[in-house]
């Protein structure tokens, strides 16, 4: 009797703590994401976010990027898998998979969670309005404003989520960390190539990582919420 009230106090400790935890990042990552942005508006990153820009391109020049010839298509590829198609490609897989295995409240958790964070990056471009950088020439296509880099903030969004739920589908602490380093990774790689590019400001992709790691783990924490109360399947 003693011991599972024992381990009933320590669950719910672990519980509090975490959720603790999960307020305090979507408190920084919103904080983070609010003083970028006006800075931004103020002008002041101007100066470090062209100086690193070039520092991606070779010295004396602004067309030719750092590194060899087979580079830029790497970063392309990198790139791409922050795209819309991608990532619709990979959400509609995961989607489909969760349907499948019976568990219809984390394949919606999923897909809202995903819509939700696309809505609010092109909600925030419109707002902001960001011109792209001109100052070296742009080797990937655009078609919206420059901040914040949805690329960034949408692979935040659906790979940290998703490197996420893969963690609550492992036992061993090894597997765990595995998959949300690799989700870390990837985010990180996206957001990089888009400033080696050209097409982003770094300041943009900051930003982006901010927003989207705190829709990912607020997402994640109404997830952690409803299965408390068997809303969605653990």
């Amino acid at each position: 009797m003693t011991g599972k009230f024992l381990r009933l106090i320590i669950q719910m400790a672990r519980h509090q703590l975490w959720l603790v935890i999960s307020l305090l990042l979507v408190a920084v990552a919103i904080w983070v994401f609010i003083e970028i942005a006006d800075e931004v508006l103020e002008g002041e990153t101007k100066a470090v976010d062209e100086a690193i820009i070039l520092w991606f391109r070779e010295p004396g020049t602004t067309k030719n990027p750092v590194g060899p010839h087979w580079m830029t298509e790497f970063a392309r590829d990198i790139t791409a898998l922050g795209g819309t198609g991608v990532l619709v490609l990979v959400t509609t897989a995961v989607a489909g998979y969760l349907w499948l295995d019976r568990r219809p409240g984390a394949m919606w958790l999923v897909l809202l969670a995903t819509l939700s964070g696309t809505a609010i990056a092109y909600l925030l471009k419109s707002t902001f309005s960001r011109p792209r950088p001109d100052l070296v020439p742009r080797l990937a296509e655009t078609f919206t404003s420059s901040f914040p880099s949805g690329h960034s903030m949408l692979a935040a969004v659906v790979y940290l989520t998703l490197g996420s739920l893969l963690a609550q589908l492992v036992r061993r602490k090894r597997l765990k960390v595995y998959a949300l380093s690799s989700a870390v990774l990837l985010t990180g790689m996206i957001g990089l190539t888009r400033v080696y590019l050209g097409v982003h400001y770094p300041t943009d992709v900051l930003a982006g990582w901010a927003a989207g790691a705190a829709w990912a783990v607020l997402c994640l924490l109404v997830a952690r919420l409803l299965q408390n109360r068997s809303v969605i399947e653990d």
